[in-house]
């Protein structure tokens, strides 16, 4: 019986810099959204915009060196970078919905 999956094995010696990858990717993230959010809610001046966008750079390359180190095929790469383009957006996405909510919402108080 032929494998349905094909999983290239991992060098003991890759663990740590995956791990570093991966956590990297989760720092990055955290970062991004953290002072994008603050900027956006008044508490960061708006230089801190530049500073967020620098750490989605860095979590989208730390994310493709995490892809390239677990032997991701091609297409898992491409929608692992289409997530982080879409990610790009979310924080924006969910200050708009927030701040649209209170506008609606403020005149019936």
């Amino acid at each position: 019986m032929e494998p349905l999956f094909i999983r290239p094995i991992l060098a003991p010696d890759e663990f740590l810099p995956i791990f570093i990858s991966a956590t990297l990717v989760l720092i990055f993230g955290v970062l991004y959204a953290g002072s994008i959010t603050l900027a956006k809610m008044g508490f960061l001046k708006k230089r801190w915009f530049y500073i967020g966008f620098s750490f989605w750079i860095l979590q989208t390359l730390s994310l493709y060196d995490l892809a390239v180190r677990i032997h991701s095929n091609a297409f898992t790469i491409k929608v692992l970078i289409v997530t982080m383009v879409a990610y790009l957006f979310i924080p924006h996405l969910y200050f708009r919905l927030i701040t649209d909510i209170d506008k609606r919402y403020e005149n019936d108080s």
